[in-house]
């Protein structure tokens, strides 16, 4: 297949280094993680010690100063080990820039080597039960009040919510205004008024703890604002096209992973005294998706090179996020299938990686919504 152009011979030795952790650390814990519905604080302690948190930021606040190719090397090895839980990349290339690029420098000095250690865990909160990809119905409110904003509504769906120590709230400090009245405020988990939800339970990522969020009355001084009042949806939204772009990252990554699980299988799995893989419907399905994969990594690593130019356009990155989260559950379903039973239990990775990956043509903006961007653009 056509040769990879974006990584040094850097990103590969990281790429070494972190499949040695990931392998040592983090799968042989993940099943039990599974069980206990989220990932031990442990091992983000582990991971801020291994220095894999926060690799994009600038070492002046505790982060490695690298590119973020150092970041879609995690991504992708996760994605390779099949390890849904560590949302290690919201916190460190979604939540930390929010602070980085539109924090003050108390917020930034104050946070973010805390972040990097892995002793506070960040989460993002936009979503509400009454609108997902819609932010600008939301209902939280931000009313300022002397020197404090005093918060008031509910979010759900929200990644990393038990383990949260900080959360980024997106909430409406001007009711009237729609979306030009939203706000971006950190909420620090021992606020009072603040009040976690139960841990949700999915359909996968069952490692991942997801959460119900409740703000009644919650304090929090003005300086606590991220970026100008009233300006937090032109910042969400100039954040987006980099979290879709993670998307596709790891649906192409996972993509080829499960390939390569269904590609042994059907070697190993006889039918009618003969190996799966030498009936001529099973040899093309896989070739289509290796073919598939194929077109959607190039397009991905494109992105990529326009990302590290600066250049990368929104829907663009809608497109990225689109076709290859559709790609990645046509893959996942017809490999789940040449499984047969085995594809439904889940102590084979194909079926986790199945039950997982579900929820990545909702996250990031639906791809009702990623249509409804490209379709502007016509």
């Amino acid at each position: 297949m056509i040769p990879r152009t974006i990584f040094t011979p850097e990103h590969e030795m990281f790429r070494d280094s972190l499949r040695k952790f990931l392998e040592r650390e983090i799968a042989p814990h993940h099943a039990q993680w599974e069980e206990d519905g989220i990932v031990a604080r442990e091992a983000w302690e582990k991971a801020g010690r291994e220095g894999i948190l926060l690799m994009s930021t600038p070492a002046a606040y505790g982060g490695q100063g690298l590119d973020r190719l150092f970041s879609v090397v995690l991504i992708e090895e996760l994605a390779r080990l099949n390890l849904s839980g560590p949302f290690f990349h919201l916190h460190s290339e979604i939540v930390a820039p929010y602070i980085l690029n539109h924090g003050t420098e108390a917020q930034k000095s104050t946070w973010l080597p805390r972040m990097a250690r892995g002793e506070t865990i960040g989460a993002i909160a936009m979503t509400e039960p009454g609108g997902g990809s819609d932010l600008q119905s939301m209902r939280t409110t931000a009313r300022r009040d002397g020197d404090d904003y005093v918060i008031n509504g509910q979010k759900t769906f929200i990644s990393n919510g038990q383990l949260a120590d900080l959360v980024v709230v997106a909430a409406k400090t001007d009711p009237a205004a729609g979306s030009r009245g939203v706000s971006l405020i950190i909420v620090e988990g021992d606020r009072p008024g603040f009040r976690r939800g139960r841990n949700l339970k999915k359909l996968g990522a069952h490692a991942q703890d997801t959460s119900e969020l409740f703000f009644d009355d919650v304090r929090v001084p003005a300086s606590n604002l991220v970026g100008a009042e009233n300006r937090g949806f032109y910042v969400l939204m100039k954040e987006l096209a980099w979290e879709r772009t993670m998307i596709a990252v790891r649906s192409v990554a996972l993509a080829k992973a499960a390939l390569g699980w269904t590609s042994a299988h059907a070697r190993d799995r006889k039918m009618f005294g003969a190996p799966l893989i030498d009936m001529q419907h099973t040899r093309f399905k896989l070739a289509e998706h290796k073919a598939r994969i194929a077109m959607a990594r190039v397009f991905v690593d494109r992105c990529l090179e326009l990302m590290m130019k600066g250049e990368l356009d929104a829907t663009v990155a809608a497109v990225a996020k689109r076709q290859t989260t559709e790609m990645l559950m046509q893959t996942l379903d017809d490999c789940v299938q040449i499984h047969g039973g085995y594809g439904y239990m889940w102590e084979y990775p194909i079926c986790r990686a199945y039950a997982d990956s579900r929820f990545s043509r909702i996250a990031g903006g639906s791809n009702e919504t990623m249509l409804d961007l490209i379709a502007r653009t016509l």
